[in-house]
């Protein structure tokens, strides 16, 4: 990739439409090294094009039959460098999720031609989203791992490479994956640790804003033409459509779905989606932490302001469906806005790709996509108050979703090579295109994911492509987007916030105010466990200072 070219679309803050719209925009991409060239588009082509088809837009949900078939026309890359039988008696364990019966499922499908070519076996630990923290933290503190490879986050790279816990990428790896293909926020020092590499990137996470298109536009239930722009619209919205009806469904409408409940502090991140237009200001690259002293910000008026939205919402009745405070970011996606209840929520890139593939989607008709609302007014929080003037933050939340190998390789070759080649093979770039169009628990990371007419080969129309791919590409090249700070115990902090933010929207602190000041005490005294000064330090590296 051409870094400079990069950044000076970012600078331009040039548009979606502008960059990949006809023919001219497509130049533009393949400057970038987004589409690969001629060489590249003569070794992929063929297999990209026959992967998309499977099973194509509007034929069902793929399954595990469609996961084995991809990954076996896949396997090239692996061919070319391991021999047939070469890890015969390596078994490997892999530790990933299980949601949505994707994540290591997809991986057993895509990996099954790679264990009967190579001779290797794989064994498999699967976690529910909320009980993955849990259990990768029992290992963190007592630094033994009981896994070869593990599907991770970015923001866990802190407690893992920092102490030590994983294998640097072998040089080979990064020639099959074609490792800097990937969009600019997601360079390192992303993926890295003292200057080396660990991460096979397989997501590009950021949240984006899904809407209801039938619930706007002339004659619709809100009165008005388009979605909206800022929080506080969003806010109103969610108001005024209490007690109507679903265009869609013939059951109650509902506006805005907010995950009242816990994810094992993944639900951290929608909360921030709200928050962030409020309390990162442009001037400032920090929003959750005070920069020299490590002081959380989680309870100034910004965040208070977020928490107190969602709290105005409980109190109107029908704002949110019913029993919506047992209702975790997994409800709101799938059981809930895909299935055609409530018109608006921000969530990963698996609404795009189920919106239009998975046979329990209605929406697919119906469905809009943009970067997240932004305010109509920041807090500024080094002058200690309010400006009034329009702000986005959209929110990268989570930095995606990487598959890592641990120490335990170290000493055994062959079962080094072995488990780097099941990783890089799941981390493949033709296998990474499928990924990002089907059911699958991610979304587009690579600069190549953004050819237009791949996704429309597929069976995708043009416009939802655009819309789709578009606000993916508004969130990560955006000068103000969150990028939280790869420093260890961030999912601690996540954690003890969701609890806490339970018992505020149950009614058992008397304001969102005393709510972010629990928040305020529990962050002060993890920061005090882990280590100030170190975490000071850490923390302004991870921002860039």
């Amino acid at each position: 990739m051409k870094v400079d070219l990069y950044n000076a679309i970012v600078s331009a803050q040039m548009s979606r439409r502008k960059m990949l719209k006809g023919s001219a925009s497509l130049g533009a991409v393949a400057a970038m090294g987004g589409l690969g060239g001629a060489a590249s588009a003569a070794a992929h082509g063929g297999v990209r094009a026959e992967i998309m088809k499977i099973p194509g837009v509007g034929m069902g949900s793929p399954g595990d039959p469609e996961w084995q078939k991809v990954g076996e026309l896949c396997m090239g890359p692996v061919k070319e460098r391991v021999a047939e039988g070469e890890f015969k008696g390596v078994e490997l364990t892999f530790m990933g999720l299980n949601n949505q019966n994707l994540h290591n499922f997809l991986f057993r499908g895509f990996l099954k031609p790679w264990e009967a070519y190579t001779g290797a076996k794989i064994n498999w630990i699967d976690l529910a989203q909320a009980d993955y923290n849990p259990r990768l933290q029992q290992s963190i503190a007592t630094k033994t791992v009981d896994f070869d490879i593990i599907e991770m986050g970015a923001p866990f790279e802190g407690d893992t490479a920092g102490q030590g816990l994983l294998n640097e990428m072998p040089g080979w790896v990064k020639d099959q994956i074609e490792y800097d293909d990937l969009v600019g926020y997601l360079q390192p020092p992303v993926g890295t640790w003292d200057g080396k590499a660990y991460r096979i990137n397989i997501d590009g996470d950021c949240h984006t804003f899904c809407y209801r298109k039938d619930y706007f536009g002339a004659g619709s239930i809100t009165g008005r033409m388009n979605p909206p722009n800022t929080w506080q619209e969003v806010n109103q919205i969610s108001k005024d459509v209490a007690g109507k009806t679903d265009p869609l469904t013939g059951l109650p409408a509902h506006g805005f779905l907010d995950p009242l409940k816990g994810w094992g502090g993944f639900g951290m991140y929608f909360l921030t989606d709200r928050a962030g237009p409020y309390v990162k200001h442009p001037d400032d690259p920090a929003f959750l932490f005070d920069i020299d002293t490590m002081k959380p910000r989680i309870n100034n008026p910004g965040w208070v302001q977020a928490i107190q939205d969602v709290m105005d919402l409980i109190k109107i009745e029908g704002a949110y469906p019913a029993d919506q405070i047992n209702a975790d970011p997994g409800t709101t996606g799938f059981q809930q806005f895909l299935a055609g209840t409530g018109s608006m929520l921000t969530w990963w890139g698996d609404i795009g790709s189920n919106a239009r593939t998975s046979d329990t989607s209605v929406i697919g008709d119906v469905v809009g996509f943009s970067a997240i609302p932004g305010s109509d007014r920041v807090y500024n929080h080094g002058k200690g108050a309010w400006e009034n003037n329009y702000n986005e933050a959209p929110n990268n939340a989570y930095l995606g979703w990487g598959v890592y190998v641990t120490n335990r390789v170290e000493g055994d070759a062959k079962k080094r090579k072995a488990a780097w080649s099941a990783a890089a093979h799941i981390g493949g770039k033709d296998i990474s295109l499928w990924t990002s169009a089907y059911p699958s628990g991610f979304q587009p990371y690579r600069n190549s994911h953004f050819n237009y007419d791949e996704w429309e080969a597929a069976g995708y129309d043009r416009a939802f492509v655009e819309d789709y791919l578009g606000s993916n590409l508004d969130t990560y090249n955006h000068p103000n987007s969150l990028n939280e700070p790869r420093i260890p115990g961030i999912f601690q902090y996540y954690s003890v916030a969701e609890d806490e933010l339970a018992k505020g929207y149950a009614g058992l602190y008397g304001s969102a105010q005393e709510t972010a000041d629990a928040i305020a005490v529990a962050w002060e005294k993890i920061t005090d466990q882990i280590g100030r000064e170190s975490q000071v330090k850490l923390y302004k590296a991870a921002l860039g200072l």
